[in-house]
This record gives structure tokens, C-alpha cells and sequence, in this order.
């Protein structure tokens, strides 16, 4: 049941991306379609956007699967490799998320 739950939020997400960009575009039916995934594509056309849509679906995927915090932890992890603390805690404080979110992660840094 965990499991049915997971890929239905991942595909409830999509869903909600591809509307958002189909009541951007101003048209209606197939070409509100073409023109939803051209935008989400950017350079690469439909086929980035199917490409972006995919790896939305991935993230989001992997995010309900394990939790935000855990998946902001293993990047920071990565991070760590080829940055110093200061510059990360430098990008973070620049993220657009929840104050008490950016907290955790920094404090994450410092103790470990």
C-alpha cells in the first residue's frame, strides 16, 4: 500500500506541473499540450520537457520515499566532497525554503 501511495504522489506531482504549464500557455487541447512541454523543455522542445517531466517524477519519487530532509542531507554529504562548509552553508541560506528547514541543514553541517 506504501508503495501505491508513493508512485501516485510522484505522478499526482507531474500532473500538477503539466496543468500548471498547460494553463500558462493560453491555448487549449493539443496544442496547449505541445506548447506546455516546448516551455517546460526550454532549449531541447517537447522532448526536454518530457525529459524534465521525467525527472520531476524521479525527485519526487525518491523525496517520499526517504523524506526531504534525508534527501537534503545525502546532497549536502555529496557536497561536502568538493566544497567547504562555509560555501554551502552560503547556498543554502540562498535557497527559497522555510527558515527552520535551512536551520536543520546548517546544523547538519556544524556537527557533522
Amino acid at each position: 500500500m506504501d508503495e501505491l501511495l508513493k508512485k501516485i504522489a510522484s505522478l499526482g506531482t507531474l500532473g500538477i506541473v503539466l496543468i500548471v504549464a498547460i494553463g500558462n500557455t493560453g491555448l487549449v487541447g493539443a496544442a496547449a499540450i505541445t506548447a506546455a512541454l516546448a516551455s517546460l523543455g526550454g532549449p531541447f522542445g517537447m522532448i526536454g520537457g518530457i525529459f524534465a517531466l521525467g525527472t520531476i517524477g524521479l525527485i519526487t519519487h525518491t523525496v517520499s520515499e526517504y523524506g526531504l530532509e534525508e534527501v537534503i542531507k545525502a546532497v549536502v554529504r555529496t557536497q561536502r566532497k568538493t566544497k567547504s562548509s562555509q560555501t554551502i552553508i552560503r547556498e543554502i541560506n540562498r535557497y527559497p525554503i522555510t527558515k527552520g528547514l535551512k536551520l536543520k541543514i546548517i546544523d547538519y553541517i556544524n556537527k557533522y
